[in-house]
């Protein structure tokens, strides 16, 4: 069985055990980054209010791919509905790192709603604030994929390394797990746009 197959087969089981693990542990649906990135599991439907009200989501990044979508969350058009941006970054669960072109699409994504947007010089014009405000970056729980994209951001918005990063992270949402792939894809990241 492809790695593909295996995470489309795993999906609803593991999305299970993540409500489980919510319910009979510590652990936090979503728990907030900094003022502008709350790094999360899956969005339900029923959580689009709650989120919009009392987090201001005005963005929406998904690393997820489209059936994982399908059933319980938003998908763009959902989103849109309620005003608030989306950007899916489709990629494979359990075994895949985002690819960098998609980490620097989600990091560009997410500087757009930082309230001091017109003023940060790394922040192309037509990129600046469009709408000052909470990005929701997420994945099915919030532990790698999302991370992943989370921690690239946090390295270029703070000048950090990839290590820093991740223990800031893991401060605020320590059940988060990144592989060796993952930490490839902060390291690359980190080389490219952070150690200029």
């Amino acid at each position: 069985m492809g790695t593909a197959m295996f995470a489309r087969v795993t999906f609803y089981p593991t999305l299970l055990y993540n409500v489980l693990m919510e319910k009979v542990s510590s652990r936090r649906w979503y728990d907030r980054m900094d003022d502008t990135v709350i790094l999360g599991a899956l969005p339900f439907q029923s959580m689009t209010k709650q989120l919009i009200e009392e987090e201001n989501i005005k963005g929406v990044v998904s690393m997820n791919e489209t059936y994982e979508l399908q059933i319980f969350s938003n998908d763009a058009e959902k989103w849109r509905q309620h005003g608030v941006e989306f950007l899916q970054l489709a990629t494979t669960d359990i075994f895949e790192a985002p690819d960098q072109d998609k980490l620097y699409e989600g990091v560009r994504f997410i500087n757009r709603f930082l309230p001091s947007a017109n003023k940060l010089s790394n922040v192309p014009t037509e990129e600046r604030q469009i709408n000052s405000g909470t990005v929701y970056v997420h994945c099915k729980a919030g532990r790698t994929r999302s991370a992943t994209l989370v921690g690239c951001y946090l390295m270029m918005r703070n000048g950090w390394s990839p290590n820093e990063a991740v223990e800031y992270m893991r401060a605020r949402r320590p059940h988060i797990l990144l592989h060796t792939k993952q930490w490839q894809a902060l390291d690359i990241f980190h080389r490219r746009h952070v150690q200029k």
